[in-house]
Order: C-alpha cells, then structure tokens, then sequence
C-alpha cells in the first residue's frame, strides 16, 4: 500500500493516448525539416518526466539520433514548480557545432526551459538548437519563453501520466491525466 493522497480512480484524461500518438509524427515532421537533412542531431532528453515522450519522438525521426540524458527538478513532491532548479546530472559529450534537441515533459514557469537554453547556448556552444515540450502551460509562465515546438497547449492544471508524476507515481500512464 502506499502513501498517496490521490487515488487513480479519481483521475480524468486530459489528453488521450491516441492524441499523443498522433502529435508524436506531426511533432517529429516539424523537427525533422528544421535540422540539416544529412547531420546528426543529439537528441537531449530532460529526466525523468520527458523519458517516454523522448523515446516515442525519435523513434519517428529519420536523421541519425544520438540520446542523452539529463536530470533537473523544480518539482520534489509537490504540485506547484519550487522555482528551485536542482541540476542532478548534467554530464554531456562535447556538443560544440552540434545540432541539438532539448526534449522536456512540460513548460511550465519557463525556468526550466530558461536555464537549459541558456546553459546549452553559452556552454556546449551547439551549432542548432532546438527545444520541444510535450506540454505547453503558458497560464503559469513566470518568464518570457517560448519552446520551438510543442504538443498540446494545457491550462494550469498539475497533469501526471506518460511520464509525468506525482511523488514518483502516474508515470507509467499511457495518457496524461488530472485531478479535479
């Protein structure tokens, strides 16, 4: 048993599976005419909440993939972002004159995606880069940032599922969900 204030059951499907399928290859067609169609692109994928939208999004794209993985939270355990980044694991190869995309579960405050961007532009100095979200919650926007590409625009709803979590559980949901 575990020790969770919320209960599956009272869960409601924001954004179907089906939905997300579909947005993965109109997602992934945008990406890959925005790349230079003979180069690699190193695919960075923000841990843990973005593991499974990474991994469906570049089974459907056709350039040469190379996969990272990184780790921030701005959540710990609770519903509202801490606005306190916590950079776990930023280990990289050398991604100087690279093509690279920054792939992350959700744009909430901004903070997140303004921390990478700025990291990877004045750090890795890639030659493209690129950011894609899954989720879009521009009503919680606490800077001016826009990713390159998102799935589905949300209202400020605390979302779990296809990824996404809520003390460490939901992730494993093929669909996102809220509570009401």
């Amino acid at each position: 048993m575990n020790n969770l204030d919320k209960d599956i059951n009272d869960l409601k499907i924001l954004i179907p599976e089906k939905d997300i399928q579909n947005k993965l290859i109109e997602l992934a067609e945008k990406i890959e005419v925005s790349f230079p169609k003979d180069e690699d692109v190193f695919v960075i994928c923000v841990l843990k909440g973005s593991v499974m939208f990474c991994a469906d999004l570049v089974k459907h794209l056709k350039h040469n993939v190379q996969m990272e993985f990184i780790r921030i939270s701005s959540y710990g355990h609770e519903t509202k972002s801490s606005n306190n980044l916590q950079a776990i694991d930023l280990t990289l190869p050398n991604l100087t004159d690279k093509n690279v995309l920054i792939v992350e579960d959700i744009i909430d405050t901004g903070l997140t995606a303004r921390f990478l961007t700025d990291l990877f532009k004045i750090k890795h100095l890639p030659k493209k880069l690129l950011f894609v979200s899954l989720l879009n919650k521009k009503s919680a926007r606490q800077i001016e940032i826009e990713p390159d590409f998102y799935g589905f625009e949300i209202d400020d709803k605390f979302v779990v599922g296809y990824g996404l979590d809520y003390k460490g559980y939901f992730r494993n949901l093929p669909y996102i969900g809220y509570f009401p």
